[in-house]
């Protein structure tokens, strides 16, 4: 097992940053790949942004390219998610999650985070 755990969510004014950390744990983190979720109220879950284990291969959502970058730190066995230039539509709860693949479909990932809420007011 996996162990996820979000943090760095939180409240903030359209046009502001906000850097999300998604922290492993528990089996070795060795090999998986990462992604972003998020999802709205009243919104099916939607993809953010992966990471191939090396970092060398990210995808991200067409809407997020630009504006969102993700990371990871494999010494740390942490990944992380900068996003800038915030508008009210990116309000959602936030998920990362591990799998084998960096992929745009949930289904490929194979561990789950409990989320952090990232509200963006106008």
């Amino acid at each position: 097992q996996v162990q996820l755990a979000e943090s760095g969510g939180g409240l903030v004014q359209a046009g502001a940053s906000l850097r999300l950390s998604c922290a492993a744990s528990g089996r070795t983190f060795t090999g998986y790949a990462m992604g972003w979720f998020r999802q709205a109220p009243g919104k099916e879950r939607e993809f953010v942004a992966a990471i191939s284990w090396s970092g060398d291969g990210t995808v991200y959502a067409g809407s997020m390219k630009g504006r969102f970058t993700i990371s990871r730190d494999n010494a740390k066995n942490t990944v992380f998610l900068r996003m800038n230039s915030l508008k009210p539509e990116d309000t959602a709860v936030y998920y990362c999650a591990a799998g084998p693949r960096p992929d745009s479909d949930a289904t490929a990932y194979d561990y789950w985070g409990q989320g952090t809420q990232v509200t963006v007011s106008s």
